[in-house]
Formats: C-alpha cells, structure tokens, sequence
C-alpha cells in the first residue's frame, strides 16, 4: 500500500480510537446494561453500534456539502475541530467526560423501574448517541472526508473509522470481563493516557488550520 495512505489510516485510526474511547464506555456500557440477560446486552451492543455507525457515516458523506452550503472553508473547520478536540482532551485528563459518562448512566437507570419492567432499549440513547457517536466524532469524520482529495484516501479514512466501530461492537460483547480485569484505576489511567494523546492532535489541528486561514487570506 502507499505509504501516504498507511499514514491517513493510522492518523484516522487513532483519532477515532481516542476520540470514542471505546475500553472508557465499556463501563457504561455494562452499567446500563446489567438488568438484562445475556441476549439483551448482545442486542444492545449490536443496534448501538449500528446507530452511531449510521450516524457517523451519515456526517461523513454530507459533510462536504454541508460545510460548502454554510460557506465554511476547510482551514476554518480544521481550526473549530482543533479547539473542540482540545476542550474533549481536557475532559478526559481531568476525567470530567468518564463523570459525566457515568452521570448519564444513573439517569437512565433512575428513570426506569428494573423490578416492574423489562430492561429499556438504551442502544439510540445514550449508548449510541452522545457516548459513541459524539459530537467530537462527527465533527472529525466531516472533517477528514472532506480534506481527503482522492477516492483512495475517502476509502482509508472510512475504513479506519469503521475498524474502529467494529473494535467498539467486539469490546460491548466483551464488556463484563474486560471491565472486571481492567478495574476503576486501570480504565481511567488509560482514558488520561488517551486524553493527552487527543491534545496533541487537537493541537496539531489548530495550528494547520490557523496556517491555512493565514494562506487562503494572502492569496486574496
């Protein structure tokens, strides 16, 4: 393969893995989870995947056109994503996004009586939405599609993007075991390492979007 393409895919592939944070949801996941046998937690882990993933994809192939009909350049967007990405790399040093994660569990669990009613479907809501496909994910899956300049590279960034998915769909399956073998300091040292990671791509991001504004301003 490329070289120039094996460089988009891994790019792509670990903006994505960070950004969903899939080993940082799986505690939520088997939160809101634990009232229902086996089968549902199956079901649950496959339909939110496929609602984030049509989600996602939707922003992805749109986005383009949506950034062209607001008359939004590409320099701008790449800036906007940058300082967004940073905000969410903050949270998830800080862990305020596991807290607010974990916040969100509570209230879905709260509202519903498990003793008096068959486990709610949480798959759309809010496993599916904001806690997979979230705003920092749609945001960048608009962005790299629409700076990709060629068929190959739309191919990679879509195939990274739905490695990462899949990788999501196999942790839920998983999710019991591997939040037990994890534990509480492992899962939030992991999602800190993540965060930093996720600053310095945002930052990254922001500067080559500034630079860009700068270029675009010259030329005119």
């Amino acid at each position: 393969m490329d070289p120039e393409l094996i460089s988009v895919f891994t790019a792509t592939f670990v903006t994505f893995f960070v950004l969903i944070d899939a080993l940082g949801v799986a505690p939520v996941f088997a939160t809101l989870t634990a009232g229902g046998d086996a089968r549902y937690r199956r079901s649950m882990a496959i339909k939110s995947t496929f609602v984030a993933t049509l989600i996602i994809f939707f922003f992805a192939f749109a986005g383009a056109w949506l950034l062209g009909a607001m008359h939004i350049s590409i320099a701008a967007f790449k800036a906007a994503g940058g300082a967004l990405l940073f905000l969410i790399a903050l949270d998830m040093v800080f862990e305020k996004r596991t807290e607010r994660r974990e916040h969100r569990a509570e209230t879905v669990m709260s509202e519903h009586d498990e003793a008096a009613r068959e486990p709610e479907d949480v798959s759309v809501f809010p496993i599916g939405i904001p806690m997979i496909a979230g705003p920092g994910t749609i945001a960048s899956a608009m962005f790299y599609m629409a700076e990709s300049e060629s068929l190959a590279e739309k191919a990679v960034i879509l195939a990274a993007l739905a490695a990462n998915l899949v990788l999501v769909l196999v942790i839920f399956l998983a999710a019991g075991p591997i939040v037990r073998a994890m534990g509480p300091s492992i899962a939030g040292a992991l999602t800190r390492i993540l965060g930093v990671i996720l600053a310095a791509l945002s930052v990254q991001l922001l500067i080559d979007g500034i630079a860009g504004a700068f270029a675009l301003d010259l030329s005119h």
